[in-house]
């Protein structure tokens, strides 16, 4: 294999199976500390299973897998404030043998200096497909955004009247939208333009994930799942 192929597959695309939940990444982010468990996988130093849909399988926990990918993605450890999984966490660090992490969740320094505190949004879209169509056919799709940053949801309300009428839902940390099979492609602009409009409010993106799975025997739900976050001052009363 050449450098040019070399370089081609540590940037190439790979996703995994982690406990059920599917990530995304690249090799030369799962190598990004040669000595972890993650390393000598992909180094094929070590074993690897797949999934049926042929992706790499690692049956730990999926939901705590996001924080050491974003770890090996930028060598930081980032946790919401509110986090109450460390002992799992250092137990996943420890499994995986990233040697920094270990030492990172060691280390009793406060994540965020003590006068903020991390806001968080999470928008979802999830699909139901017919199986029995060819080409596979959107039967509905619901798109909800989740967050306590009432501002967000008031500037949501206020500047996506274009889609009032799909509007299904509103709760104090929530709003939903619904889209039939005529108008999917709607929800597709609509979560477009939302994600924009996130992001201008400072939020970036902390993590996405993607879940399949099947209620009847004729539909699939596949769920996409974006978590925003952003650092805010805490206000005196």
């Amino acid at each position: 294999m050449d450098n040019g192929d070399w370089g081609n597959r540590l940037t190439h695309p790979v996703t995994l199976n982690v406990g059920g939940h599917l990530y995304t990444t690249s090799i030369s982010t799962l190598q990004r500390y040669p000595d972890s468990m993650l390393g000598a996988m992909f180094r094929g130093d070590f074993p690897t299973t797949r999934d049926a849909q042929g992706n790499y399988f690692i049956d730990r926990d999926g939901t705590l897998f996001r924080y050491i990918l974003n770890f090996l993605r930028t060598s930081e450890l980032t946790l919401p404030v509110d986090f109450t999984e460390m002992d799992l966490l250092r137990k996943e660090a420890d499994f995986y043998q990233i040697e920094p992490l270990i030492q990172c969740l060691s280390d009793p320094k406060p994540l965020y200096p003590l006068d903020t505190f991390e806001q968080v949004v999470e928008l979802s879209s999830t699909r139901k497909l017919s199986k029995y169509s060819n080409p596979v056919a959107v039967i509905i799709t619901q798109l909800t955004i989740t967050t306590k940053v009432h501002s967000l949801l008031e500037g949501i309300s206020n500047n996506f009247t274009k889609w009032n009428k799909h509007m299904m839902d509103t709760r104090d940390c929530q709003v939903s939208f619904t889209f039939g099979p005529c108008d999917h492609h709607q929800e597709v602009s609509l979560r477009v333009h939302l994600m924009d409009y996130i992001t201008k409010q400072g939020f970036t993106i902390r993590n996405t994930r993607v879940h399949h799975m099947s209620e009847r025997a004729n539909e699939n739900t596949v769920e996409h799942h974006w978590t925003f976050c952003r650092l805010a001052y805490k206000v005196e009363d």
